[in-house]
């Protein structure tokens, strides 16, 4: 993994949109720990174990990523990151989303507004305590579901209560997003140089002080690495690109490549105002 993690440079923190809440440009997408069925890699893996799961985990802290992303939707994750950093809880922000979850080998989806709120609670449960943010999980149908509304109830009522800072939409399509910025504090969007579909929505969220949390930039595998976090983090509007794996010798090359990117001065300033 290169230089000694004592001796690495640390990540920057970057103001989340107007949530208060403050992550990495990289963050830590939890899929790969939890869940091997169904996923859209070019590469077939093993699930890894517990204890692997947790060794992976706490080497993600320790190379100074901030934000960990997971969902009821990734299998085991939920449950492994609940025990396996439960004493580092303070050390990092945590998304989970509401809407879709894996059992028995297949995608179960319920977008009620007493679904989520279920879902809400089991999460906590297996976290071990509230994220810090509550995304509506959406399975393409975005503006329907947006529509229908229920879904999106549920969340905002967990944010009026107190119980997590943030709650946003992760979508497929830039009218979903476009729906959702009326609520959301948070966007989790596609973007990549294979997809910059959502490019102008990012600019309009920027200005709106909602935050962007980019997925997909490596296109699932597809991209080389370097190369597109580059130009995902290049973007000035984007708060934090989420990239998964099992190997902390990639992710430690993927901290060294965003340490790399420099976007424009004033950015973050300029978020929300």
């Amino acid at each position: 993994m290169g230089a000694p993690l004592s001796d690495r440079p640390r990540l920057p923190l970057r103001p989340l949109g107007r949530t208060g809440l403050a992550v990495t440009p990289i963050g830590f997408g939890a899929f790969k720990i939890g869940r091997n069925e169904g996923a859209k890699y070019p590469d077939r893996y093993d699930l890894p174990s517990d204890l692997e799961s947790a060794a992976v985990l706490h080497g993600v802290l320790d190379l100074g990523i901030r934000l960990i992303d997971t969902a009821p939707a990734y299998g085991l994750s939920e449950a492994r990151i609940g025990a396996a950093l439960k004493a580092r809880r303070d050390a990092f922000v945590l998304s989970t989303k509401v809407g879709e979850r894996f059992e028995d080998g297949r995608s179960h989806f319920d977008f009620s507004e007493d679904g989520a709120r279920r879902s809400i609670d089991r999460s906590i449960g297996l976290l071990g305590g509230p994220p810090d943010m509550l995304l509506v999980h959406s399975d393409g149908r975005d503006v329907e579901i947006l529509r229908e509304g229920g879904a999106v109830r549920a969340v905002l009522a967990a944010r009026d209560e107190g119980l997590v800072r943030a709650v946003g939409f992760s979508g497929k399509t830039p009218e979903g997003a476009r729906v959702a910025m009326e609520w959301a504090d948070v966007l989790m969007v596609a973007f990549s140089a294979r997809d910059r579909s959502h490019e102008t929505v990012i600019e309009e969220a920027r200005a709106r002080g909602v935050g962007i949390l980019v997925k997909k930039g490596l296109d699932s595998g597809h991209l080389p690495a370097d190369e597109a976090i580059r130009f995902c983090l290049g973007n000035a509007s984007v708060d934090a690109l989420v990239i998964g794996g099992l190997s902390l010798a990639h992710l430690a090359a993927n901290v060294d490549a965003a340490l790399e990117v420099r976007p424009p001065q004033g950015a973050s300033a300029a978020r929300g105002r």
